[in-house]
């Protein structure tokens, strides 16, 4: 639930084929697993589609669902890994309209959802969690092409202070969070993965890894610095394309390369990264044993 082009990633690393998207109606095939991820998806408000409580309700129906077919084939939800990527999007929209303190005191509330989410899928067997922080909102060129500013609002990279503090906050009380179920979830295994800090370090060492351009979208429209213009965005009329896709971190101003994708990728498999520091492919080792 969330992102799933790293999961894309993983997959390979895995040698397993891509998870097959929920909504998909033309022949779907979700033996390998199913993807609820849907592009603009939020924790709040609630019952919006395709906000998170959405995507649980839609878990359960294929739960039920699979369950029916049981006889016919292992299906195998207690042993499935569950990967939660959210909370972007509720920072991202709350800091088009409120203030920095008022972003901050809806945190909680965020929190709260993915928490409900989590213990909807354990009360139906799920016990492996996959659960990826939140990045550095004030690194976007969405942000830093659209948002008020001046000298002193941002930091040594580029990137706006106020956007990324109020990320972290959020990342500390879902770690906070994923601490707190490893103790009341009975036989869980929850890893908690810094996805902040990973693309916070690919940003400040950009060039290092061959990017040129770490704060400006390859798609999107206006040029220098950030080239995105919420007037003109990616795919829209008028937009323009990057030569070298590759030296790019952002594709749209808000979604990475796939250049990108595949560092911040290697890094979440590197373990390095994870709460507890276990390998991607645990998961499978654990069910065979």
């Amino acid at each position: 639930m969330g992102r799933a082009i790293l999961l894309g990633h993983a997959g390979e690393y895995l040698n397993t084929s891509y998870l097959t998207p929920y909504l998909d109606s033309f022949q779907p095939n979700f033996t390998n697993g199913v993807n609820f991820a849907i592009i603009g998806s939020a924790t709040l408000p609630k019952y919006v589609p395709f906000s998170l409580d959405v995507q649980v309700l839609q878990f359960k129906r294929f739960y039920n669902r699979s369950i029916q077919f049981k006889s016919k084939g292992q299906v195998d939800f207690e042993n499935a890994l569950y990967t939660i990527d959210i909370g972007q999007n509720d920072l991202s929209e709350a800091f088009n309209d409120l203030s920095y303190t008022e972003v901050v005191d809806k945190i909680p509330s965020f929190i709260s959802e993915i928490k409900d989410a989590m213990w909807g899928i354990n009360l139906v067997g799920g016990k492996n969690f996959w659960v990826h922080n939140t990045g550095p909102l004030g690194c976007l060129p969405q942000k830093l092409g659209t948002r008020k500013t001046n000298a002193t609002d941002f930091d040594q990279f580029g990137c706006i202070k106020s956007l990324n503090e109020a990320a972290k906050l959020f990342n500390t009380k879902l770690n906070d969070l994923c601490q707190e179920l490893r103790s009341q979830m009975k036989n869980s295994t929850i890893v908690y993965v810094d996805m902040y800090s990973i693309k916070y370090e690919l940003i400040a060492n950009s060039s290092s890894y061959g990017f040129k351009k770490p704060l400006m979208s390859c798609c999107g429209y206006g040029g220098e610095p950030y080239n995105y213009d919420s007037n003109i965005t990616c795919r829209n009329k008028g937009f323009s394309l990057c030569e070298q896709g590759s030296e790019y971190i952002s594709w749209d101003g808000v979604h990475y390369t796939e250049a990108a994708n595949a560092i911040v990728a290697s890094k979440i498999i590197s373990t390095k990264y994870a709460t507890p520091p276990l390998e991607f492919n645990y998961f499978c080792n654990k069910q065979v044993k």
